[in-house]
């Protein structure tokens, strides 16, 4: 049986061989090796077997979003049919974008304070317009592709998870768009990210969308209509499968790199149902499911901390468990409550602490081996100029739930 990648020495060799102005991932071990002459992707990928999507599910942990940050855009009436195109911000330089929705630059001081607060992995949301020409070829900007893989090899410096996908631009594609023009459009946008990153290690995981699958579409009178579930699960699992291909295709790491496809609109209820099928793929046992927020519901209902907001919780978890865990496919929750506002709790909550249920739900996810990834932005949960997680209850939850994956 092939060796399994240790994520310590992995981390340690890419920095080593960008250090040494080499691209790719890690050489070969062995005295016979030429260490003059890095190995190429396939090599590698031939070599060291990557971890399967369970093992990998175990070792990202907990994660945290990096949100409002490489995903926001010009969106003022991006609602309307008149919302052509991506209007431009500031310079049109990724500083601009990166920091037009409150957020600051990211820095390698950021991402080593996430790792050392406790988590994994860092969910890099991107919207792939920005900077990008309207000349119909969908063509993604030099720059902006450049920004976010520095980003993501902050990523690989501090030895966490790399998460990226397409965050928002997703929603203005399908919006305006046929199932056969989506699968096009994103196969294009899937090809050049896979290329871009097709010789980092597998520390870097590509989602395929956010959360627009089975979203709502512009109809002829410019307004925008929901989709019929049979439509709408049509487009979701013909988009997902467009999205493995188009990486499969690339080769390299990516052949064998864990990906995660997204839910019907990330909704529980809806990519368990049996309309939602998970894609086909030339890699075995590589592939996660996307949802989000096991509580939502109970979120906008104000009924946190009380004994229907728990029961909703295991409810959601067990629909999960039996359609995706069950059969040996993880579940990445991409987007997790992290905070709890006293106006969200229900009057007659047992527990109104919001530090307290987030141990709740992070150990009742945890301990299903899902992949809990909290929600954030600038200046929520973990500040980004002080490096460090801002509520003390906090911080100990995150300790103590990363402590305990630990074991």
């Amino acid at each position: 049986m092939k060796k399994k990648r240790k994520l310590l020495s992995l981390m340690l060799c890419t920095a080593m061989l960008a250090a040494a102005g080499c691209s790719g991932g890690t050489s070969a071990s062995g005295g016979g090796a030429d260490k003059s002459t890095p190995q190429t992707a396939a090599e590698q990928t031939a070599e060291n077997e990557f971890l399967s999507a369970a093992e990998t599910a175990k070792a990202m942990g907990i994660g945290l979003n990096l949100g409002n940050t490489m995903e926001a855009y010009n969106a003022q009436n991006c609602e309307k049919i008149t919302y052509e195109w991506i209007p431009t911000v500031g310079s049109n330089v990724p500083a601009d974008y990166e920091t037009c929705w409150g957020a600051v630059v990211t820095t390698q001081e950021i991402i080593d304070g996430i790792k050392a607060e406790g988590f994994n992995t860092v969910r890099i949301p991107v919207f792939w317009g920005n900077m990008m020409e309207n000349d119909g070829k969908w063509d993604i900007s030099p720059e902006y592709m450049a920004r976010v893989r520095e980003i993501v090899d902050y990523c690989q410096n501090a030895g966490v998870y790399a998460v990226i996908n397409i965050h928002h631009f997703d929603e203005f594609i399908i919006r305006r768009n046929s199932v056969e023009e989506c699968e096009k459009i994103f196969n294009h946008l899937w090809t050049q990210i896979a290329e871009e990153f097709k010789d980092h290690p597998e520390t870097v995981v590509f989602e395929g969308f956010n959360e627009y699958l089975g979203g709502n579409q512009f109809n002829s009178e410019g307004e925008l209509v929901e989709l019929s579930l049979s439509d709408g699960y049509k487009l979701t699992n013909a988009l997902n499968q467009a999205f493995v291909d188009a990486v499969r295709a690339t080769g390299g790491n990516n052949t064998e790199r864990v990906l995660i496809v997204s839910g019907y609109r990330t909704n529980i209820d809806r990519t368990t149902s049996d309309q939602f099928v998970m894609p086909k793929d030339s890699a075995k046992d590589k592939l996660m499911v996307s949802v989000h927020y096991v509580d939502n519901a109970m979120y906008w209902s104000n009924k946190i901390g009380g004994k229907e907001w728990t029961d909703y919780i295991n409810s959601q978890c067990e629909l999960l468990k039996k359609s995706f865990t069950d059969k040996g496919i993880p579940v990445f929750v991409g987007e997790t409550t992290s905070i709890y506002p006293k106006g969200n709790f229900a009057p007659d909550a047992e527990e109104k602490d919001t530090s307290k249920c987030l141990e709740m739900v992070l150990d009742k996810l945890t301990d299903e081996g899902f992949v809990p990834v909290l929600w954030d932005v600038n200046g929520n949960f973990y500040s980004r100029t002080e490096y460090r997680i801002i509520s003390d209850s906090d911080r100990e939850v995150i300790k103590k739930i990363s402590e305990k994956l630990k074991q």
